[in-house]
């Protein structure tokens, strides 16, 4: 059972009193291990197929959703290779988890690029910044995913565009899914629940007028809680016709997952059915 809402309120000082040296830790301690590791020449070295470097990104961003009180819970198999994955947003956490099962490059607003160690992070996780509302800027960004997807690398967008207040999965822009159809390349939803179907997605998300900086504070005295990654069935590049289709199907896909109990979520098919 859950506290209540006035007691969770009450142990936010003593989560303070134990994350802050678990954050200080981590920073300080894993933080240094992890660029090295990430640096030449270890970071080419390759473990199970994968890049040692990329193995670190992930593990490190494990630890910060351990660090803010998250017990994460993967759902179905992200595919290997070049492909597009999109999922739903509500905060920067959502990075940070979605890096935490699969290396990928971000797109991002071009504003994350200044946020204190996240900023710094995203950038050695090879985000693609975009500066919203500039169409030249959409443009370079396209060229930059369609080159990595060819190059059979990994990209990750939220096609909603901001984040959301987590009462809803906003529409999804259909332009953004150009590179995928250009590539030739399969498009993976993710779904991301903070909470038992999602029932925390408002309290992970920014509130109104909440800076980066107050809800990163606000979220490490937050109650622990569960954060499923749901990989969902992928659209292959000839499934659908065209990228709005893709869109509208992608979002759908999240929709139904997002309502999901855990126990109906090994219903949900996660392989391509035209495979």
């Amino acid at each position: 059972m859950s506290a209540s809402p006035a007691a969770a309120h009450a142990l936010r000082p003593l989560r303070y009193l134990y994350r802050l040296p678990m954050l200080v830790w981590h920073v300080l301690v894993h933080l240094p291990l992890t660029l090295l590791l990430m640096s030449a020449p270890f970071g080419g070295l390759r473990i199970g197929g994968d890049l040692l470097k990329h193995r670190m990104v992930r593990w490190w961003q494990a630890g910060l959703m351990r660090v803010f009180g998250f017990r994460m819970r993967q759902v179905g198999t992200p595919i290997s290779g070049a492909v597009m994955f999109v999922a739903n947003h509500v905060s920067w956490v959502d990075i940070v988890a979605l890096h935490a099962f699969r290396m990928m490059g971000f797109v991002a607003k071009r504003e994350i690029a200044g946020w204190p160690l996240v900023g710094w992070l995203a950038t050695m996780g090879e985000t693609i910044y975009h500066q919203r509302g500039n169409q030249e800027s959409l443009g370079g960004v396209l060229h930059e995913m369609l080159a990595r997807l060819r190059d059979g690398r990994a990209v990750g967008v939220f096609p909603e565009g901001r984040t959301r207040s987590g009462e809803e999965v906003g529409p999804f822009h259909a332009r953004i899914f150009l590179a995928a159809v250009e590539a030739g390349v399969p498009v993976q939803p993710v779904a991301l629940r903070y909470g038992e179907r999602g029932s925390a997605q408002t309290a992970v998300a920014f509130g109104p007028d909440e800076s980066f900086f107050a809800n990163f504070i606000r979220l490490l005295g937050e109650p622990g809680r569960t954060a499923d990654v749901v990989f969902l069935e992928p659209i292959a590049p000839g499934d659908a016709e065209g990228r709005r289709r893709i869109a509208e199907t992608a979002r759908a896909r999240i929709v139904e997952a997002m309502g999901r109990s855990s126990e109906d979520m090994d219903a949900l098919p996660t392989e391509p059915s035209g495979a």
